[in-house]
């Protein structure tokens, strides 16, 4: 579950990228966030090869398969603040086959997050995470660049 607030320096790729990304947009042309989405196919002879096939990380919307409740993401300008900025929240089921490339958007989003989401020791709390074993979530943090994933 992201829940956070990002600074109002986006560009228009990079707004356009991070809603195809929540599954608000169509996918752009050129993908500078997350760049590689490896996936091993079949070729014409039989042969495994590794092909490029983008899909959005955080774009499931409808019923959750593992948790209760629902799968959304939303980002909102907001207004009636005292700066400009964008809020982000996302509710999703992340396999662990996913937590490298889902983890370089998540590091992206840290570094565009408002301070208000900075620890003293330079840590970035994007929102919770929980296994769906569990009941009880956890802070999903960035520090130094990673993710620190749940183990």
């Amino acid at each position: 579950m992201l829940t956070l607030d990002l600074r109002d320096e986006l560009s228009g790729e990079e707004l356009a990228e991070l809603q195809w990304h929540l599954g608000l947009g169509p996918q752009p042309k050129v993908l500078r966030i997350v760049t590689d989405f490896p996936s091993v196919v079949e070729d014409d002879h039989g042969e495994l090869i590794v092909e490029n096939h983008p899909e959005p990380l955080l774009g499931y919307h409808g019923e959750a398969f593992k948790v209760d409740g629902a799968l959304v993401s939303v980002l909102l300008r907001k207004q009636n603040t005292r700066r400009d900025a964008w809020a982000l929240t996302s509710r999703q089921e992340i396999h662990p086959d996913d937590f490298e490339r889902t983890g370089e958007l998540l590091t992206w989003l840290a570094d565009k997050a408002d301070d208000s989401h900075r620890r003293p020791d330079g840590s970035v709390n994007l929102g919770w995470i929980r296994f769906y074993e569990e009941r009880r979530p956890e802070p999903l943090v960035v520090r130094d660049g990673v993710v620190i994933w749940r183990s």
